[in-house]
């Protein structure tokens, strides 16, 4: 208030926020919704970026990381590689190897790619020591600090593998390479040692191109390294780009969804301030004529309306600074998991930039109709007062008037008509209230879609182990589309607790047991366990499958399904990561059984950092499914059917029961209610932008609406004057926001679906029906008529005497 001190100004502005509530209130609501949307996509672009290009520039992270067969590239080939044409730096060659190893309790970790490396510098994917020192002899062991716990710590010993005379490994530091090129670095007689046990040995060398900021360039760097060397000597490759992308999703996913509400919201405040401001002009041409002539000049006449606008916008742009932080937090704490011990917190700047740009936008909106106010001639102004120029809107009235409605109803109709500017404003609010509401269906539609197509053993009837349901690890939570949740164990993975280990059953006697089950439609094994793939640093997660999965099988994006042995599916990550397609062929190690799988299909795979592939059971000899997932025929009870399946595998180890349903992952819990936050905001905008151009409306028809009393119109008949006259705005808005909803969805899904490196397949985009198309269609009526039923009321009520006094 102090901006326009306590004189005659001040008190205008004071005076006019006061009467004024309703247009008070829109104003502060729709710039909270506006400001609290850029706020948290502000926050995610900035956490989504930053921290993983700061360490990748201090570390001088590979382009891309390739693994070679060292029995068909030399030393002296691969020392050639660095001479090609385009590498910028290189590091290399160093000898590699997968092993499994085994920590002091007995638990076997994840399988670990290991680097032979005589230090943590390089000209290439300079690594950082974070705890102890680098590894300087045989026997010793730096590990990746994501893997430091209870079961691994500095002067912890882990054992190769789990044979009872497995060499031992003494973990000397913890260290961490923002390119994730190994989990583990040793010495390379280590990584000779360890590849002498059976594990496969591979050669890794680093690269820095001059142009990798593009995958196209990243292919192409990949082409020359392939063509540099004899034909299958190049493994495998991994790029940096899949690598930022991994660490940047966990934000990345939400950005899009977050920003389309954020332009809803900004696009709504310009449009509801601007006819707020306007209908305050248009209701006050007395008033200001007044002011004028006791002195007012019309720069002050300008100042007192824009500060009308701009003192509850800053209320409402104050709060939503606070609710953006709010709603930032679980977004960004789902983020930090990905950084280890970095802190997220909305950018400071982005609290500044954010507000100063909501009062600019502010204040425009406000000064194109507060400068018509200061432009008003005073007699006129004084003389017009605040009723409609004669004559507007006539012809609307006698077109109106010959369709077969009652008189209240066309009289209503016609009543846009009369203010067409104010009207295409409460049109606007309408049509995009509409378009939030049938963008956040299809948004959480999608996201629902999602979360069941990444549970697909969900779909079967019964569920049978070869290990009894209690030794079992929960199953995880289906992943999010932004990823971000560390993998979980499989739920036939048994649990780790204690030191004694449970009993498992026969595989083959519990399928013997399925398979002679009186009622029994289908069924195939599964087993869910680690590979490791040449080229690619770490375990991969893996399902190996016996029989015809196909009723288990994930949404394809492209190829198909596997359909027999030499066959592997693998997510879209897993082709950006090792810049290989559909068609192409890679090596994949369980345990010590290698095999050269053929890549035939893209799955739909939203998992996060974590990679799955999906191959027959039949490339792995060893390999054993540790569950089945069964369907039973039509009319045969599924809870039955597993109750006795169970009496027979129970005394064997195993156990059978009903697969539980689906439940959603939290990350898409929680953007489906900030979607439904956002859209119930938007929606609240929307309808007080109606209420706001319905009030102006019946404040200034109320000496004709005293007029209808006086000759007759009943209370019913004045509320359905009112509603009609908004009805066919509603009708409009409903049929101009739904296209509008349904566009954006289709827009938004896939880039949230690139940001997170994969495609989106049809069922996860086609999720609007006809039905909900229409009932869409008609929540515009409906937003409408809500809007306007406040003022409906109070026009029912008014008092004939009252109204025909009013001028």
């Amino acid at each position: 208030m102090s901006l326009f001190g306590n004189g005659a100004l001040g008190r205008v502005v004071r005076s006019g926020v006061g009467r004024r509530r309703v247009q008070t209130l829109v104003i502060a609501v729709a710039t909270m919704m506006a400001v609290a949307s850029a706020v948290v996509a502000g926050a995610l672009m900035v956490a989504a970026a930053a921290p993983f290009d700061d360490a990748f520039k201090k570390q001088q992270g590979a382009h891309i990381t390739a693994q070679f067969d060292p029995a068909k590239a030399s030393a002296a080939q691969l020392e050639r590689t660095k001479e090609l044409d385009g590498v910028a730096a290189s590091a290399g060659p160093y000898p590699s190897t997968a092993f499994r190893p085994v920590d002091q309790s007995g638990f076997r970790m994840p399988t670990l790619t290991v680097v032979g490396r005589s230090g943590a510098d390089a000209d290439v994917d300079r690594v950082e020591l974070k705890s102890g020192r680098w590894a300087q002899k045989p026997g010793e062991i730096v590990i990746d600090a994501s893997f430091q716990g209870p079961s691994a710590d500095i002067g912890s010993t882990l054992r190769a593998s789990d044979t009872p005379d497995a060499p031992t490994l003494s973990v000397v530091g913890f260290a961490v390479s923002v390119g994730k090129s190994a989990d583990a670095w040793a010495t390379s007689a280590q990584v000779d040692a360890l590849a002498a046990l059976g594990n496969p040995l591979t050669t890794q060398m680093l690269y820095r191109f001059d142009s990798a900021s593009t995958k196209q360039q990243v292919l192409a760097d990949r082409a020359k390294l392939a063509s540099s060397v004899d034909s299958g000597a190049l493994l495998g490759t991994q790029s940096w780009l899949d690598t930022k992308r991994a660490a940047d999703q966990g934000a990345a996913a939400t950005v899009p969804f977050v920003m389309a509400f954020g332009v809803l919201g900004i696009v709504m405040s310009v449009i509801i301030v601007s006819s707020v401001i306007s209908g305050a002009v248009g209701t006050s041409l007395r008033r200001i004529g007044i002011l004028k002539a006791i002195g007012f000049t019309p720069r002050e006449v300008v100042r007192a309306y824009v500060a009308q606008a701009l003192i509850p916008a800053t209320v409402g742009i104050a709060l939503g600074v606070v609710l953006g932080n709010l709603l930032a937090v679980p977004l960004l704490a789902d983020t930090e998991s990905v950084y280890g011990n970095v802190s997220l917190s909305v950018a400071w700047w982005v609290d500044v930039a954010v507000p100063a740009a909501a009062l600019l936008v502010v204040g425009l909106a406000a000064l194109i109709p507060a400068r018509r106010a200061g432009r008003l001639n005073t007699v006129e102004a004084i003389a017009v007062g605040r009723a409609p120029r004669p004559g507007r809107g006539q012809w609307a009235h006698r077109a109106m008037g010959r369709l077969p409605l009652p008189r209240p109803v066309t009289y209503g109709l016609a009543t846009p008509f009369t203010h067409p500017v104010r009207a295409l404003a409460m049109l606007l609010a309408v049509a995009f209230g509409t378009v939030a509401a049938t963008f956040a269906v299809g948004l959480t539609s999608s996201l629902n879609e999602v979360g069941k197509s990444q549970d697909p053993e969900s779909r079967a009837a019964v569920t049978v182990t070869t290990v009894k349901l209690s030794n079992i690890a929960p199953p995880p939570p289906p992943p999010p589309v932004g990823g971000g949740e560390p993998a979980s164990p499989s739920p036939a993975a048994p649990s780790t607790t204690g030191t004694s280990k449970p009993k498992v059953a026969d595989p083959a006697k519990v399928r013997a047991a399925v398979t002679s089950g009186a009622g029994l439609e289908s069924y195939y094994g599964k087993l869910q366990t680690e590979v490791a793939v040449a080229g690619v640093s770490g375990a991969v997660e893996a399902s190996l499958y016996e029989g015809d999965s196909r009723s288990g099988s994930y949404e394809m994006l492209s190829g198909h399904w596997i359909t027999g042995k030499g066959q592997v599916v693998v997510p879209t990550r897993f082709l950006e990561r090792t810049s290989t397609k559909v068609g192409d062929t890679v090596r994949m190690t369980f345990e010590k059984e290698s095999a050269d799988l053929r890549i035939v299909g893209e799955s739909f795979d939203t998992s996060g950092n974590e990679l799955e592939v999906h191959a027959d059971m039949a490339n792995f000899p060893s390999a054993q499914p540790d569950t089945f997932l069964v369907d039973v025929k039509s009319g045969v009870s599924a809870d039955e059917f597993a109750r006795k399946l169970a009496a027979v595998v129970q005394p064997m180890g195993g156990d059978a029961t009903t697969t539980a349903e689906s439940e959603q992952s939290g990350v898409i819990l929680i953007m489906d209610a900030m979607a439904v936050l956002l859209t119930l905001m938007l929606i609240a905008v929307a309808g007080l932008g109606v209420l706001n151009s319905v009030v102006l409306d019946t404040r200034e028809r109320v000496h004709d609406l005293g007029v209808c009393k006086a000759i007759g119109m009943s209370p019913r008949q004045t509320v359905s004057l009112v509603l009609a006259s908004v009805s066919a705005i509603g009708v409009v808005g409903g049929l101009l926001g739904v296209p509008a909803g349904y566009l954006l969805h289709g827009v938004v899904m896939p880039v949230m679906g690139r940001a997170v490196g994969t495609g989106m397949p049809s069922p996860v985009l086609d999720v609007y029906g006809p039905v909900e198309l229409l009932l869409l269609g008609l929540g515009g009526v409906v937003l409408a008529m809500l809007g306007a039923m406040v003022p409906a009321g109070w026009a029912a009520r008014t008092r004939t005497a009252t109204a025909l006094r009013t001028e």
